[in-house]
C-alpha cells in the first residue's frame, strides 16, 4: 500500500499541473480517444471540458464513421451563444472583414485554387467573418470551413484564454513580407522587455495595445494600406491623392470611384476625421499608461511624420510609371486606367512595375509600421532606405525604358 501511495504522489509531483481535466463523459470521446487522442487530450486541457461536450458544438447529427460530413464546425455563432461580448466586439473590428478583404482585390479570383481556397496562400490567414452556418452557402464560402475566427487565437480544441493572450498568439499571421508586427515588436524595446520577464510584463504585448481591458474590436488608426481622408496637410494630400489614385479608389481626374465603396466595406481607411481620431486616442491612451503626454505626443507625430516621408518618395514613383503608361512605354492593357493597379500586387507585366509594388508593400509597410512599433532598425533599414532604392531603379528603369521605346519608333 506504501508503494502504491509513494508512486501516486511521485507521479503527481512529475506530471503536476499538466495533468488533465476530465471532460463531461461522452460518446464522442469514448471514439475519437482511440482514432484522434491527442484531440481529446488538447480539450480535456481546456476549461470548457469541465462543463461541456464535444456536441455542444459540433452538434449530435454525426454518430459514426459513416456520418462525418454531419458534424458541424463551429462558426462566430456557436461561441456567442455563451459569450456574448467577445464576438460582438469582434464583429465591429477589421479581424472579422478579412476575407471580405481579399475577395474584393480584383487578383484574388485569378489565383490558384489551392492559394485562397485551401488555404496555402492569402487564404491561409484571411479565412475570416463567417458569423454562421448559413454563410456557408449564401456567401459561397463551404471552402472555409476549417478556418473559424476564433479559434486562430483561441487554438482548439483547449481554447485557452492565456494562450491567446500571449503575442505569440498573433504571430501567426502578423508577420513577413507586407506587415512583419512580429518581428518589428519582438525586437523593439517594448517586445524585449516583454519578452524577458514574462512575469514582471514590463513591456506591452500586442493585446495592451490593440486589445485593451480585452476589447475584441481590433482597429487601427491609419489601417492597413495607411491612409486617410481628409487630410489637412496639403503637401501631404498631393501625395495621398497620387496614392489614391493608383489604388483606383480616385479615378486620373480625382474623383471617387466604386472601389472606394469596397475599400469602406473592408474598412481598409479611415475616411473621416472623427473616426481617425478616435482610434488614434484609443491607442494613445494605453500609450499614457506608461509614458507621459508629451513623450506619447511626440513618438506619434514623429512616427506620421515618417509615414508622409514614405508618401513623397512612393507618389514620386507612382507618377513615373503612370507617366511610362500614358505615354505607351509600358503597354495598357484594355479596361485599365493610366496609373498603375496597386491592388493587383505582383500580377504586373513589368519589371518596373514590379518594383512598384515592393516599394508598396514592403518598404513603405516597414517605414510606417515601424515607425509606430517603435523600431527605428525597421524603419531605416528594411523600409525607407529601401524605398530610395526602389526610387533610384525606377528612375534608371524609366530612362532606358523610353530610350528604347524612342530607339524602337525611329528604327
Amino acid at each position: 500500500m506504501r508503494k502504491i501511495l509513494l508512486f501516486v504522489a511521485v507521479a503527481a509531483i512529475i506530471v503536476g499541473s499538466a495533468l488533465p481535466v476530465l471532460a463531461v463523459s461522452s460518446a464522442c470521446e469514448d471514439c475519437h480517444a482511440t482514432i484522434t487522442p491527442l484531440m481529446v487530450e488538447d480539450f480535456n486541457r481546456g476549461v470548457m471540458s469541465k462543463t461541456m461536450t464535444c456536441a455542444d458544438c459540433h452538434g449530435e447529427e454525426h454518430t459514426s464513421a459513416d456520418d462525418v460530413e454531419k458534424a458541424k464546425l463551429p462558426t462566430i455563432a456557436t461561441c456567442q451563444a455563451c459569450h456574448e461580448e467577445q464576438p460582438e466586439q469582434y464583429l465591429a473590428g477589421k479581424h472579422a472583414k478579412g476575407l471580405l478583404a481579399i475577395e474584393v482585390l480584383p487578383f484574388t479570383h485569378g489565383q490558384p485554387d489551392a492559394y485562397i481556397e485551401g488555404q496555402k496562400g492569402c487564404g491561409g490567414c484571411h479565412t475570416l467573418g463567417m458569423l454562421d452556418e448559413s454563410a456557408r452557402e449564401s456567401e459561397g464560402r463551404q471552402y472555409h470551413k476549417y478556418g473559424m475566427d476564433c479559434q486562430n487565437c483561441h487554438t482548439r480544441h483547449a481554447f485557452s484564454k492565456a494562450e491567446a493572450q500571449e503575442p505569440e498568439a498573433c504571430r501567426t499571421c502578423h508577420m513577413g513580407f507586407d506587415h512583419p508586427q512580429w518581428e518589428m515588436w519582438s525586437s523593439s524595446k517594448h517586445g524585449v522587455a516583454y519578452l524577458l520577464d514574462r512575469e514582471a510584463h514590463r513591456g506591452p504585448t500586442c493585446q495592451d495595445c490593440h486589445m485593451a481591458e480585452g476589447d475584441h474590436r481590433v482597429r487601427t488608426p491609419w489601417g492597413f494600406l495607411g491612409v486617410r481622408l481628409p487630410e489637412e496637410d496639403e503637401e501631404w494630400m498631393g501625395y495621398r491623392a497620387t496614392i489614391l489614385m493608383g489604388l483606383g479608389v480616385l479615378d486620373a481626374e480625382g474623383q471617387p470611384t466604386p472601389l472606394l465603396d469596397v475599400v469602406v466595406a473592408g474598412d481598409l481607411a479611415r475616411l473621416d476625421a472623427e473616426s481617425f481620431n478616435a482610434e488614434r486616442k484609443r491607442i494613445t491612451d494605453v500609450c499614457a499608461k506608461c509614458h507621459s503626454p508629451s513623450y506619447v505626443d511626440a513618438n506619434i507625430a514623429n512616427a506620421d511624420k515618417m509615414l508622409k516621408e514614405a508618401d513623397k518618395l512612393f507618389a514620386e514613383a507612382i507618377t513615373i510609371i503612370m507617366n511610362l503608361r500614358k505615354d505607351g512605354v509600358i503597354t495598357v492593357k484594355e479596361g485599365d486606367g493610366v496609373y498603375p493597379q496597386l491592388l493587383s500586387f505582383y500580377e504586373v507585366d513589368t519589371k518596373v512595375e514590379q518594383i512598384l509594388y515592393e516599394m508598396f508593400m514592403d518598404h513603405r509597410m516597414k517605414t510606417f509600421m515601424g515607425a509606430f512599433h517603435i523600431n527605428p532598425d525597421y524603419t531605416t533599414w528594411y523600409g525607407y532606405a529601401k524605398m530610395k532604392k526602389d526610387l533610384v531603379e525606377i528612375k534608371e528603369l524609366d530612362h532606358h525604358m523610353r530610350a528604347a521605346f524612342e530607339a524602337e519608333k525611329t528604327s
